[in-house]
């Protein structure tokens, strides 16, 4: 058995600024996480039941390292008691199970939150990689090198282009839908030897850590809709949420998740208070153009300006649609572009669409109501309708 994963730091930054909050804010919490293909795989993904339980235990035997923690503790927005808990972390396999259901690989996480929410990307980078082991990796990596030489060309060219008001910055968001460890790995270390102009850093932390980028991350949707479950008024969760992290990171950390609800429920809740507190807002779903005028329309409503906010883009981004967003919004506000199945898996396979996302907590469901039709995850429909209901959402979605 080969291992995928052998660094608990292999995982996205978001985890642990998310994980951090919930520690000091809701340790009680009960969640269940729960594994999902949303496209048809080549093959069924039961076949890899054996080596998914067998990387899963080995999974359950790591340990943050000192050197880890010591990275963790030089970032300033982890806190000293958050680093002594992860002294003593480790992942409790009776929390986690694999199993089939004829052709369906079914992966679920169930216990106090604070021990099942690092389990996502971690299951996520186990299974692609497990996957694309039976493909040709010789004939992946050629391509895959081809293709990434090609993205760096296209920025080359982009150089010539007369200077906009904000730069262009990109960033690797890749873990979850790598390929593999090591390709992940050549790819950010070529970003950021041929590009470092434009590659400004990746949310990959041990890849941060050991390449000296910035890692980068903030809030996932887990984090927002966890507040659907914490017993306040429905209504209420996104700013409850928002308040909370306000409070946990003091300035640090303030690009917000736009798209729980929808953006323009999130919009009615981002009042000045939080456009002021915050530093700019990320785009997860829907149409990005019409989102982001969305977003300066409403900073210009408050009278805030946006070219000291930023906005994100980080779905479903390759290189030649993050700089048509880029040539829209650079003389207005800043931004910046999270890119990751493209620079991670674009190796001329077609990509799994795999996600763990959050289902219940506190034995309550929870749901995301995205502005992507196929996006919207919920166990439960008579919740969703509800949800629907109270946010004004369109069914349609």
């Amino acid at each position: 058995m080969q291992p995928i994963i052998q660094s608990l730091l292999d995982t996205d930054l978001y985890k642990f600024t998310m994980w951090q909050t919930m520690l000091h804010r809701h340790p009680q919490t009960e969640a269940e996480y729960t594994f999902v293909c949303r496209n048809q795989p080549g093959y069924a993904l039961s076949e890899l039941l054996g080596e998914v339980n067998a990387q899963l235990d080995h999974l359950c035997t790591l340990r943050f390292q000192p050197q880890e923690l010591a990275y963790l503790r030089s970032l300033r927005f982890i806190k000293s008691d958050f680093v002594d808990f992860l002294r003593i972390f480790e992942f409790q396999r009776e929390f986690i199970t694999a199993t089939v259901d004829g052709p369906t690989l079914v992966i679920k996480a169930v216990g106090p939150q604070v021990h099942t929410m690092a389990f996502e990307i971690f299951v996520l980078a186990i299974v692609n990689e497990l996957y694309f082991r039976r493909s040709d990796q010789a004939a992946a990596l050629v391509e895959g090198r081809k293709r990434l030489q090609g993205k760096i060309e296209i920025l080359r060219a982009f150089e010539k282009e007369p200077a906009l008001r904000n730069p262009f910055e990109f960033f690797d968001f890749g873990v979850r839908r790598r390929f593999s460890r090591d390709w992940q790995t050549e790819v950010v270390t070529t970003l950021k030897r041929e590009v470092p102009q434009y590659f400004k850093g990746t949310s990959n932390v041990l890849l941060a850590k050991e390449l000296n980028l910035v890692p980068i991350g903030t809030m996932a949707h887990e984090y927002l809709q966890t507040y659907q479950a914490l017993g306040m008024t429905l209504r209420d969760f996104q700013r409850a949420a928002l308040e909370d992290w306000v409070q946990e990171y003091r300035g640090d950390l303030g690009v917000a998740l736009t798209d729980v609800v929808g953006m323009d429920a999130f919009l009615a809740d981002f009042d000045l208070y939080f456009a002021k507190l915050f530093d700019g807002l990320r785009h997860d779903s829907g149409d990005p153009f019409v989102w982001g005028e969305k977003a300066l329309a409403h900073y210009a409503k408050l009278r805030v300006d946006p070219q000291n906010k930023r906005l994100v883009f980080s779905d479903g981004l390759d290189v030649p649609t993050a700089l048509k967003l880029y040539r829209a919004f650079a003389e207005r506000t800043q931004t910046g572009f999270g890119i990751g199945t493209n620079l991670t898996n674009d190796v001329g396979l077609t990509p799994l669409n795999i996600v763990m996302k959050l289902t219940g907590a506190n034995a309550r469901p929870v749901a995301k109501l995205s502005d992507s039709p196929g996006k919207t995850l919920c166990n439960d429909q008579t919740f969703l309708a509800y949800l629907r209901q109270v946010f004004r959402f369109p069914a349609s979605v």
